[in-house]
């Protein structure tokens, strides 16, 4: 695969966003991608082609239903929903597809009928029109064999539903033209979805590791049900094997796919016979109770392990994709709880190797690691790290958790500032995060809710999250945070100890933690007074009223010091920033600061949800005796003991307790 950018939005675009799309099959998948298109591009015109008129209808019929049930929900508004309806129309006939830019053939898995598609659209559209495919398995260099020009195709495979699924494989084929692969994962990432890059292997990436897994399970019939199968499973996916072909109608796909598999690879990976006799399996629903003998226990988790790791081994060893994809893609294209390499990682060296063996005398043929296993671990899991002008530009990659921290994460990021922070042709490093939604959506709470009751292990707690924050405190090369997007609570909090903001014009930011009756506690109450003294009542607010703050006005304030209108130039205005800071880091002020007056407020947040009165109050006080303490560090030991006063209160059991059941927290008998 050729050298690329890791964060998608880094390169500057090489055509347009998409205008005029074309969909040639109105089936299963077909509309539900020109749904996802249609809502994350409104302005689109999209056509659907099919050979029959009913399929038609009913895709269109879709598109509202799918639009009506978003309003309902309260997801999009009444004239969002219209323009997903606007400028649709589905034809029997190729000729409609002639002007468009762009277009998918999401028909039947058959070789032979993806060519003749093929062959018709390269009679209509234009040169520079790019031709893509949904297969799930054939290769890009079969498909596009017969085609004229074959270097504006590929293959972009989706998941189901994929109008809502954000995970989609680009395959980097060899005749593929240079810049395609990077202007469809541009496309891809700016409209919200996950582009994995693979290479033109059979079933590529993901659908390997979900074809064998379901095959292995097939294969276990002999000794086990499908319900004590999927029961088992439990413990690595949210939906076992079985369920989740019932709900796909999958098994001819499992015969379709291992069949080619095996023609190409080997006979193990011939499908179970089972599939060709089966429509329907009988099991059990996600989280339904299922008493497994240990021993037939023992039996399935060592079988379904091992082909996790097998394919996990055979798909590192042949480049096939990277190891972050796939334990990501794993998690949000497949819903496993855990990546196979993740797995690896908590199974330890010795457990996995003894899994691999019995799994090898099993399956006789199935490939078997060829580096030690620790070898597979050495990447980084939850950051993309990217080398622009000598700035190091790290990406916050956890696009499931709108890239909010957790420990892995906030190591990685400090990992590698260190090893970079000492290099003479480093000049400095801009943090920013995926996509085009959030820079960072916080902190995951972790273990913080088995340490509510407890101010000292709490306090801890705050101190042990801030290290991150306090290495970039020290620092002589600059820090610069490139806000993509939402910047809520802990993100926040980390762009601040950056040294300077860049933002996008449309991003805005949060400190929503006393809607959860605790306090923001690794810097909020101490450094934007320290860094912004003459915008202190736009932070009293925020911190006590939640009120969030736009880009636009924080430019306005000298929060951000540059505002952007595209990813690219974002990150362009970034890298300028640390240039124009070298030698020169903006640091902390140390000593004590004057702030505004903190005037007694209602106990009630912008929206109107009601707060604790409690919290308000210790946060009133630590904002008054940080801004007091004599040094930075004296300060932030302020704030760390006022979250963990903040931990003992009823206001934060009530908080904590109605996040994690997904309601709004009653601070009316709190206090």
């Amino acid at each position: 695969m050729n050298a690329r950018h890791a964060n998608p939005l880094l390169a500057a675009p090489s055509r347009p966003l998409p205008r005029r799309v074309a969909i040639v099959g109105a089936g299963s998948i077909g509309p539900d991608i020109g749904y996802y298109l249609k809502s994350a591009l409104p302005g689109l015109s999209l056509t659907l082609v099919d050979v029959a008129q009913a399929p038609l209808d009913a895709a269109l019929a879709r598109f509202g239903d799918y639009a009506r049930k978003a309003v309902a929900r309260g997801k999009v508004g009444a004239e969002e929903a219209a323009a997903v309806t606007r400028d649709l129309r589905g034809s029997l006939d190729y000729d409609a597809i002639a002007d468009c830019d762009w277009v998918i053939e999401a028909a039947t898995e058959n070789l032979a009928l993806k060519r003749r598609i093929f062959a018709e659209v390269e009679a209509r559209v234009a040169s520079d029109a790019i031709v893509t495919s949904n297969t799930s398995s054939l290769p890009a260099s079969r498909i596009f064999a017969g085609m004229r020009h074959p270097a504006r195709a590929t293959v972009t495979h989706f998941f189901a539903p994929a109008w809502r699924n954000p995970a989609v494989e680009v395959i980097d084929w060899p005749l593929a033209a240079p810049g395609l692969v990077d202007h469809l994962r541009r496309v891809f990432c700016a409209t919200g979805k996950l582009p994995i890059v693979t290479a033109d292997a059979t079933c590529f990436m993901l659908d390997r590791v979900f074809d064998n897994w379901c095959n292995e399970a097939a294969l276990l019939l002999d000794r086990a049900s499908a319900t004590e199968v999927d029961g088992v499973a439990g413990e690595f996916v949210h939906a076992g094997p079985f369920y989740v072909l019932n709900l796909a109608r999958g098994n001819p796909i499992i015969v379709e796919t291992n069949t080619l598999q095996a023609d190409e690879e080997g006979e193990h990976y011939r499908p179970a016979p089972v599939f060709r006799s089966v429509d329907r399996w009988l099991t059990v629903a996600p989280g339904g109770r299922v008493d497994v003998a240990p021993a037939t226990a023992a039996a399935i988790r060592d079988r379904l392990l091992g082909v996790l790791l097998s394919q996990a081994a055979d798909i590192l060893d042949r480049a096939i994709g990277e190891p972050a994809d796939l334990d990501l893609g794993c998690r949000i294209a497949l819903g496993f709880r855990r990546g196979p390499l993740e797995l690896m990682r908590d199974l330890g060296a010795e457990e996995s190797a003894r899994i691999l063996a019995r799994f090898a005398h099993d399956r006789p043929g199935m490939p078997m690691p060829t580096r030690p296993l620790p070898d597979y671990q050495r990447f980084l899991r939850h950051v993309l790290v990217d080398d622009v002008d000598g700035v190091k530009v790290v990406t916050l990659r956890r696009p499931e958790a709108l890239n909010a921290l957790h420990d892995e994460m906030t190591d990685e990021i400090l990992d590698v500032v260190r090893r970079h922070e000492r290099d003479g042709a480093v000049r400095g490093f801009v943090i920013t995060g995926y996509g085009t939604k959030a820079f960072c959506a916080g902190a995951d709470i972790g273990r913080f809710p088995s340490l509510l009751g407890d101010a000292e292990a709490s306090a801890q707690y705050a101190r042990d999250c801030s290290r991150l924050l306090v290495h970039l405190d020290a620092m002589d090369k600059p820090v610069v945070a490139a806000l993509n997007g939402i910047a809520l609570g802990g993100g926040f909090e980390l762009a601040m100890r950056c040294h300077s903001l860049v933002a996008m014009r449309d991003a805005w930011m949060q400190f929503p933690e006393i809607t959860l009756g605790i306090l923001p506690g690794i810097g909020a109450m101490v450094v934007p007074y320290r860094r912004w003294p003459a915008a202190g009542a736009v932070f009293h607010g925020m911190l006590r009223r939640a009120e969030k703050l736009t880009a636009v006005r924080a430019h306005e304030l000298g929060i951000v010091d540059a505002l952007a209108d595209d990813p690219h130039a974002l990150v362009a205005a970034a890298v300028a920033q640390v240039h124009a800071l070298s030698g020169r880091p903006r640091a902390v002020a140390g000593g004590a600061v004057a702030i505004p007056p903190i005037d007694a407020i209602a106990p009630a947040a912008e929206n109107g949800l009601a707060l604790s009165a409690t919290a308000i109050a210790l946060m009133e006080g630590a904002i008054r005796a940080a801004a007091a303490a004599p040094t930075l560090g004296d300060a932030l030991e302020v704030g760390y003991r006022a979250f963990g006063a903040s931990a003992c209160t009823a206001a934060a059991r009530e908080g904590i307790a109605a996040f994690g059941d997904r309601r709004r927290p009653d601070f009316t008998r709190t206090g």
